[in-house]
């Protein structure tokens, strides 16, 4: 896995969403530089499509309701079917090995979020990754937020916390 780094990362609220508000609906649309390792998260009311590339190598999170309880649902496009199967493969090794990064990323962006309502931090995070191939398509728990809240020490959060 990467390292994650703060100063690598860019972070924009996008029209309807503050650093507190809506829970329902917030979404996460993160996207990435192969060239700089740059990440790039938008945060908003709905996804911010425009921002995807067409390798769809994104992680798109949102916060669900499911009776009272809320969780955090992530999808990821491992393939719609226009990747071979070796492709596949190396697709669903990288997002597996990058997403811990992408989750540290997201809670460390929205950590005033997190600081205002710190339940969140204990709720589930379903993953999705989204395949043809039977073998890579899966629904998994990956924990909570609180497993990802851990930030490089000196950091504004660390310091904080």
């Amino acid at each position: 896995m990467s390292t994650f780094d703060p100063e690598k990362l860019s972070v924009e609220f996008m029209e309807g969403t503050t650093a507190t508000e809506p829970i329902i609906p917030r979404r996460y649309t993160l996207t990435h530089s192969d060239l700089t390792g740059e990440l790039f998260l938008n945060i908003g009311t709905n996804y911010a499509w425009g921002k995807i590339n067409p390798s769809r190598d994104e992680v798109l999170g949102e916060w669900r309701q499911c009776g009272t309880a809320l969780f955090f649902d992530v999808c990821l496009y491992v393939d719609q079917g226009e990747f071979s199967l070796s492709t596949s493969a190396k697709r669903n090794e990288i997002f597996r090995r990058e997403l811990p990064l992408a989750l540290n990323a997201i809670r460390y962006s929205d950590r005033y979020f997190f600081k205002t309502y710190p339940y969140l931090d204990q709720a589930p995070i379903i993953v999705n990754f989204m395949s043809t191939y039977p073998q890579f398509a899966r629904r998994e728990n990956w924990g909570t937020f609180e497993s990802f809240a851990t930030f490089p020490k000196g950091s504004l959060t660390e310091r904080n916390n």
